[in-house]
């Protein structure tokens, strides 16, 4: 019978008091870049050439009590947002280990115990080449600067926790999320989170959000459910579906389906995309062409049913 574990909390406090100047250190430098050309077909550009570039600095070392602590920034030059400065992007500060939980704080680009999860099945088809419009686009729970998460791996067994608080200037009150993930079935994964967003005085805005994917052989199987309760608001329900099939260790192919819900709209936004990828060591090539139907809940407005194509060729190192 599964035993639960404590979640922590206690014992990272009374590790940090303990703790003396880490150890064992180290210092490493990542990055990627990509080579792109894209095309939307409501937007007046046409086909565009692109490149995108990240390179990501991470220290990190143990301290005498076991704690591991790391510190992270990514350097970004399309940056120039939130307590990002210049080309300095996302950067965070962790401490813990596995068995106490491990507390990280975001100063930019953090994700909630919800937001790590409210990709959508089929991976946010509607967020390629801008294809739904900002005003249609699902709402995150309270995620970017000054979060704080902490993670425990493992709650009981295979079952991992995530809890979240955030607060800045942009929200009056905080916003809270956790999110329970359980993987003890081999190949099955399921994920539960919930979130309150007060960033307005006296309003308190939920999220809920469910997902779930299994796995035979070379075929993955996905689907997940994103549902999002504003007080004064249209209400929003994001349902998601994809499939996806290994054909070697290199070459993959994937389809998936984003169907877009609102309480004060009676027509449904359904976006669809397939995509292929051929892999090689730290390079990647990748097709995707994805579809909009309804995209402002009606049937019949101008480039309501836009499209989206991409090519890239993109490298780790």
């Amino acid at each position: 019978m599964n035993k639960l574990k404590k979640i922590g909390l206690t014992a990272l406090a009374g590790s940090l008091v303990a703790t003396s100047v880490a150890y064992a250190g180290a210092l490493e430098a990542t990055g990627s870049a990509e080579m792109k050309v894209e095309n939307n077909s409501a937007s007046s550009a046409g086909k565009t050439i692109g490149m995108a570039n990240n390179i990501y600095f991470k220290g990190s070392g143990e301290t005498d009590s076991g704690l591991n602590v790391a510190v992270s920034f990514e350097l970004d030059d399309g940056s120039s947002s939130g307590n990002a400065s210049g080309v300095w992007d996302n950067h965070s500060v962790s401490v813990g280990n596995d068995t106490v939980g491990t507390v990280t704080v975001h100063g930019h680009g953090g994700s909630s115990a919800v937001t790590a999860l409210d990709t959508t099945a089929a991976g946010d088809l509607w967020d390629n080449g801008s294809l739904l419009p900002a005003a249609n686009a699902p709402t995150d729970s309270g995620a970017g600067n000054n979060v704080v998460v902490y993670a425990l791996p493992s709650l009981i067994d295979d079952v991992a926790l995530s809890l979240s608080y955030a607060s800045d200037g942009t929200r009056n009150e905080n916003s809270i999320a956790y999110s329970l993930g359980y993987t003890g079935v081999e190949g099955l994964s399921v994920s539960f989170g919930y979130a309150e967003n007060k960033g307005t005085v006296n309003v308190k805005n939920e999220q809920l959000v469910t997902k779930a994917s299994y796995a035979v052989g070379p075929i993955t199987a996905g689907y997940s459910i994103n549902q999002v309760e504003k007080v004064g608001a249209n209400s929003l329900t994001v349902s998601s579906m994809s499939l996806s099939y290994s054909l070697t260790d290199s070459l993959s192919l994937s389809y998936g389906e984003e169907t877009f819900e609102r309480s004060t709209k009676a027509t449904d936004i359904e976006v669809s995309g397939i995509s292929g990828s051929y892999t090689s060591g730290g390079m990647v090539l990748a097709l995707k062409k994805n579809e909009s139907k309804n995209n402002d809940h009606t049937s019949t407005s101008t480039n309501n049913d836009p499209s989206y194509w991409q090519a890239s060729l993109s490298f780790a190192f």
